[in-house]
């Protein structure tokens, strides 16, 4: 067998899908979020970014940048081990301790990524608990498909967001059967949040555990940044919550806050989190001060919100395809997989803006767009080329979500 020719068939596969996956060379600039520089076959060449998930622009904090700087010529660069073999540094320990009161729990534990996080959190509980099922949101993350898989649950999928048919699947279940309900506070590619609140109350009635991903709200939601279930005041009725240090902290790594027993149960079976170099102390140094200076300041979320509303309010007179969102993430919709990646390819080759494509599988087929995260560091003039650039690559283009001059502004307008 021919084993480098199965696995470039299976490449080529992936590209006649348009699910081939080209990844964009750049360069970040600091201090100058959100341009940065193409490296092409050219030369480079000055781009503005509308997809990033440093959402806030804190990866280029001075207060981060400085704690970063500090640390490596304090402890140098590496952890030196595990985080049982030399590994668990005072910066991790200081950030941890930060984490769990930032979410108002005992206690908290730092990953490597939130997608760790996830999968080795979720697979631990499952072999903790016994004979455990999970209710998982449809919508939910591959991170947490991939620690449910991982844990070998039976499990149900409840409709995206739809309490009644979460309810309808709780009532089939013995009450004394062990059950997780895992969701997420905000959707990363809709931009859409969940019924925090009411699914907790579900959990209690029928004795479920809670587990609550908060990646894409932490930082950005609340008035410490604690995410959406401290902005709705229902943190406390949460069994964990889940977040990572890479978005919003413009940092890196993910954890988990919850109970002091639930936090070292996965402390003592979460193998992603027991057999892995642990975080270095200057990327924790990093992460604390990005919490820190956001726990105590709201001009940067504010900031977001207000340039979230100005290009929603563009695109919303533009008659663009753009879906209704409440949070900071804008999905520009396209419907075919071919267009999106033109669409994306064109904006930054003739526009000089880049937003990367999202297809399947990362989106349903049909279902593919441009996902525009406007930060507080982007311009209305920068908004207002933005849109004035999407509208005549559409016209072009003609994707099927688009139907030029329609005369129906969609309904993002606030």
């Amino acid at each position: 067998m021919n084993y480098q020719n199965l696995l470039q068939d299976k490449v080529n596969q992936l590209r006649l899908e348009n699910r081939y996956r080209h990844f964009v060379e750049l360069e970040r600039l600091t201090g100058r979020h959100p341009h940065a520089l193409w490296h092409t076959a050219k030369g480079p060449r000055e781009v503005i970014i509308w997809c990033s998930n440093d959402y806030l622009g804190m990866g280029q904090s001075t207060h981060a940048i400085d704690a970063m700087s500090k640390a490596v010529r304090a402890h140098g660069t590496g952890a030196g081990g595990t985080r049982n073999i030399s590994g668990t540094s005072s910066s991790i320990v200081a950030l941890e301790s930060e984490l769990a009161s930032l979410h108002n729990k005992e206690r908290a534990l730092v990953f490597t990524s939130g997608y760790v996080a996830n999968e080795a959190s979720l697979s631990a509980l499952i072999a903790l608990l016994d004979n455990p099922i999970i209710l998982s949101d449809s919508m939910n993350h591959a991170s947490i498909i991939s620690g449910i898989r991982y844990g070998r649950a039976e499990k149900c999928i409840f409709r995206h967001n739809d309490l009644n048919h979460l309810e309808e699947l709780l009532k089939g279940i013995p009450k004394s059967r062990h059950k997780i309900i895992v969701f997420e506070s905000v959707y990363s590619m809709d931009g859409d949040t969940s019924p925090i609140a009411e699914i907790a109350s579900l959990a209690r009635k029928y004795n479920a555990m809670t587990y609550l991903d908060e990646v894409h709200a932490v930082g950005m939601y609340g008035a410490e940044g604690g995410g959406i279930a401290q902005r709705d005041g229902v943190e406390d009725e949460i069994d964990l919550i889940q977040g990572t240090l890479g978005k919003a902290y413009g940092a890196m790594g993910g954890y988990i806050a919850g109970s002091d027993a639930l936090c070292d149960a996965i402390r003592g079976y979460g193998s992603g989190f027991i057999f892995t170099t642990a975080m270095p102390p200057a990327l924790a140094e990093g992460a604390l001060a990005s919490i820190q200076y956001l726990r105590n300041s709201s001009e940067e979320r504010k900031k977001q919100k207000d340039m979230a509303q100005y290009l929603k309010n563009k695109l919303a007179n533009s008659h663009l395809p753009a879906l209704p969102s409440t949070t900071h993430i804008v999905p520009v919709m396209v419907g075919d997989a071919t267009k999106c990646s033109e669409i994306s390819w064109t904006l930054l080759a003739d526009h000089g803006l880049y937003i990367q494509p999202i297809n399947y599988p990362t989106v349903p087929r049909g279902t593919e767009r441009l996902r525009i995260t406007p930060g507080p560091l982007h311009s209305a003039e920068m908004a207002d080329q933005l849109v004035d650039s999407l509208a005549r690559v559409f016209d072009t283009v003609q994707p099927p979500a688009y139907v030029a001059g329609n005369g129906k502004p969609n309904s993002l307008a606030g």
